[in-house]
């Protein structure tokens, strides 16, 4: 009875030992750890001002754009201690420069650190109102502003709920409504990195507004950039482990209905949507494991990727950008406006590039 309990003990472990090497083989494909990316140049320029990152960025259909700058995040790398800031830009200048927004209210500003962002323009009468997910501390809260001069933000509301655990990016459907993605399925990250080691889909998307908080999509290895079409129909979202765009359509009452995946071979970071053609623009890391493991001799490269057509029957994906971290490190948004596109990064520089 003895020598049976070995063997079984002995089986056991051997099994779960097979289990988890293949499971790490898996995250190391899931990381693509292997990808190696010929470079693709654009003609760009680096923006002045952003020295710390540019996580995320979003452009109005007036040309002006919103930049997230500093964040600080688990696991990445991070070059300054100094709170995280705003910056907005007009795209319309003949020589267009960042411009550090002032922030008016009771919000905390020594513990800003800002991640995805949005805006919602209110058609009653033009106010611009920019949803910034911020991790104070590392705790995952959305705070609302009014964007009231050239370069003021006044702090509206800050948004909490036991939803919204791990805020990644963020889509404004209201003045104080949102839907949200979480990058993670636990706050926790020992059962998160649990989750992720098992493949276990469970992270997800939250739709919130003043009358409720629920779950809007799930399924999501590690949901992460989110944005709307320009006739408001469809939510996009990145599954960035999946490397692939869900594509939702909005129905009554704020249900998402899923309607396909497009594969796009890269780990896809915030989407940002061209307001004349439509189009889907995605700042991507080629290579996981470079930038989980950062080695200055060898950076984690950038990505831009374009899908065309993301509604037809064969959407078309192509690589516009991408270098091997020589130039730009770690991209994570594109942001296309007439001919130009600002590229952002998790912690680098900023690019603004000429299309034409």
């Amino acid at each position: 009875m003895a020598a049976m309990k070995k063997v079984i003990v002995a089986a056991v472990v051997a099994a779960l030992a097979a289990f988890i090497g293949h499971r790490f083989l898996q995250l190391k494909e899931m990381a693509l750890a292997s990808r190696d990316v010929p470079v693709k140049p654009l003609n760009c320029h680096y923006l002045k001002n952003i020295e710390y990152g540019a996580e995320d960025i979003t452009i109005l259909r007036d040309g002006l754009a919103f930049l997230s700058t500093g964040l600080n995040y688990p696991g990445m790398p991070s070059f300054s201690d100094d709170p995280g800031k705003m910056y907005v830009l007009d795209l319309l200048h003949p020589k267009p420069t960042p411009v550090e927004l002032q922030i008016k209210g009771e919000l905390d500003l020594s513990s800003f650190n800002p991640h995805g962002i949005s805006v919602y323009i209110d058609e009653a009468d033009d106010s611009v109102y920019l949803f910034v997910v911020n991790h104070p501390h590392h705790k995952s809260q959305v705070e609302i502003f009014h964007f009231v001069e050239e370069n003021t933000l006044v702090h509206l509301k800050t948004i909490t709920h036991p939803l919204l655990h791990s805020v990644n990016d963020i889509v404004a459907v209201g003045v104080e409504s949102f839907y949200a993605t979480n990058d993670h399925s636990f706050p926790n990250e020992a059962l998160h990195f649990l989750t992720v080691l098992l493949g276990l889909p469970w992270c997800d998307v939250v739709y919130y507004s003043p009358k409720e908080a629920r779950v809007a999509a799930d399924g999501f290895m590690s949901a992460n950039g989110i944005n709307i079409s320009p006739d408001k129909r469809y939510i996009y979202i990145s599954d960035i482990l999946d490397h692939a765009i869900d594509v939702y359509e909005r129905h009554e009452g704020e249900q998402l209905v899923h309607l396909k995946s497009v594969a796009v071979g890269s780990l896809c970071d915030n989407i940002e949507v061209d307001h004349r053609t439509g189009d889907i623009w995605l700042g991507c890391h080629p290579n996981g494991m470079k930038l989980s493991t950062y080695d200055p001799e060898d950076p984690p490269g950038s990505e831009v990727i374009r899908i065309k057509n993301i509604h037809s029957e064969q959407p078309v994906v192509s690589q516009e950008y991408a270098d091997n971290g020589h130039v730009l490190i770690a991209s994570t948004v594109a942001a296309p406006y007439e001919g130009k596109l600002l590229i952002g990064t998790v912690f680098h520089k900023a690019l603004c590039c000429d299309l034409k």
